[in-house]
């Protein structure tokens, strides 16, 4: 009996070892196509979720891929990261395991790119910029969205050292995050006293314009992994998130960065 338990624990070992090996090689493949493809530079992280790996692989279907690539320069931001959730997807096993998969049909894409605060600090020459959201505390009827009366995905709370007429200073500005296009708008509404705010004096009401203007500007031409088109925009962890969606839907593996 113990012979026998030891080794139905040995074949359990090498079906497991067999089964996350087939599915780290196969996502491998898949990166080293998204990277070739997109000029990226470095290998993205590709996670093929679901177990068994090698009963989805036999059936050529899996229920969620997660690519992940950072570091991703683009024309206006230093650098970004970009992510994509791929869901019922269909891969011929036999192009994922050469690694001549291109083309790649599924049911849902869900597309993100993320501006990390330093990467917008120096979009908007602020090095110091700090992200957050303000608290949803809507007893003094602002909904904590610096006085809009309701939450909104896209409020944010903006802190940085800037001008101050002739001294540099830190300041804190509530800001809406507006889709405009393709592109994203950073507009600074207010100045922002919070508990998220470092600033802990009062701006003068004629440098008010002036300053809450270092801190808004657009964003242009923010398109998503595949060409998906952005549908909303928020602040997460201290980043700017702009996201979007597409059903029924085959993407290039050469185009996760499309022109």
């Amino acid at each position: 009996m113990r012979k026998l338990i030891v080794g139905l624990v040995f074949i359990l070992a090498l079906a497991l070892a067999a089964d996350f090996g087939t599915a780290a090689y196969s996502e491998y493949r898949v990166s080293r196509a998204l990277r070739e493809g997109g000029d990226l530079v470095s290998d993205p992280q590709v996670t093929i979720h679901g177990f068994p790996f090698l009963t989805q692989a036999a059936e050529g279907s899996y229920r969620r891929v997660e690519i992940r690539a950072q570091d991703v320069p683009t024309e206006y931001v230093e650098k970004t990261t970009i992510e994509a959730t791929l869901r019922d997807v269909r891969i011929p096993p036999s192009d994922l395991l050469d690694g001549s998969v291109r083309t790649v049909p599924m049911r849902q894409l869900d597309a993100r790119v993320r501006i990390d605060a330093t990467d917008l600090g120096r979009f908007l020459q602020i090095p110091d910029l700090q992200v957050s959201t303000p608290p949803a505390d809507r007893s003094d009827g602002t909904g904590g969205s610096g006085g809009s009366g309701e939450t909104t995905a896209g409020a944010v709370v903006l802190t940085g050292t800037v001008p101050v007429g002739p001294v540099d200073a830190a300041v804190s500005v509530t800001a809406e995050l507006v889709l405009d296009g393709d592109g994203v708008s950073i507009v600074a509404s207010d100045l922002y006293f919070g508990p998220e705010g470092e600033a802990d004096f009062t701006i003068p009401d004629f440098l008010k314009p002036a300053v809450l203007g270092l801190f808004t500007k657009k964003i242009d031409a923010q398109q998503l992994p595949f060409g998906i088109l952005p549908s909303t925009v928020y602040a997460e962890g201290g980043q700017i998130v702009i996201e979007g969606s597409a059903q029924d839907v085959t993407i290039d593996l050469d185009e996760i960065r499309a022109p």
